[in-house]
């Protein structure tokens, strides 16, 4: 079972607190290992008791925000499975991800972001199956399947303009500045917007939603444990198990 170390130890997760404060301050390139330890009080060597590299470390911080996004998304669908559907979904993948503290670090244009992320094959692929396009690709077909999408457009259109419609919300909730005014809950518009884009005039049965709800909670899981898998090969081992 993958281990995260900070929860064994306490000097582990003030490093990771201290590391993400720089990272969101300072960005990526610019921080390093001996800021991050005399941050976090700690000697520098301690850091790399518990992760082989600066590199290590803040990949581990960006895979940490995804799990905490996937961790949201499978509690409350388990909790109440007519969160799979479109007016609701929506509102929450946006949301949760503009709540995660690196997301912001990410939208800022920091280059040296993708280019930690995605330094091998393995990790761009990972990090691919987290994007809100490989998460339209993956969970639009389920709930079309089951009823929840409606079936009188392409199936690949709708994707393509759910994905469009979330990344446009989320850049208007991010930077409220640069959108039109007069919108106190931009979430009610978002999932209005959704019902009318791509649900059916006709609301899906109890079991259809239930059904829809399991398999995309096994995608959610799936990705979760891959996230997790990551996060554990990048800390040192004999210090998480």
């Amino acid at each position: 079972m993958n281990q995260l170390v900070e929860l064994h130890s306490r000097k582990a997760a003030r490093i990771l607190d201290s590391a993400r404060e720089l990272v969101l301050d300072h960005g990526v390139g610019k921080v390093t290992v001996s800021e991050i330890s005399r941050a976090a009080g700690v000697g520098k060597g301690t850091v790399y008791l518990y992760w082989p590299s600066k590199e290590d470390l803040i990949r581990g911080l960006f895979a940490r925000d995804l799990l905490t996004l996937l961790e949201e998304m499978i509690g409350r669908i388990t909790a109440d499975p007519a969160t799979v559907r479109p007016r609701r979904l929506a509102p929450l993948l946006v949301r949760t991800g503009l709540k995660l503290p690196l997301a912001r670090r990410m939208r800022s244009g920091d280059a040296e972001v993708p280019r930690l992320l995605m330094q091998n094959a393995g990790d761009r692929e990972l990090f691919a199956r987290t994007k809100p396009a490989a998460m339209c690709d993956t969970v639009v077909p389920i709930l079309h399947r089951h009823g929840l999408i409606r079936d009188d457009r392409p199936l690949a259109a709708l994707a393509y303009s759910l994905h469009a419609l979330l990344n446009g919300f989320a850049l208007a909730i991010y930077e409220p500045a640069e959108a039109p005014s007069g919108v106190d809950d931009p979430d009610t518009v978002l999932a209005d917007t959704v019902a009318l884009l791509v649900e059916p005039l006709d609301e899906p049965a109890e079991a259809a939603v239930a059904a829809a709800a399991e398999e995309t909670l096994a995608v959610f899981r799936e990705v979760r444990d891959a996230v997790l898998d990551f996060i554990d090969r990048g800390q040192t081992p004999e210090h998480v198990r």
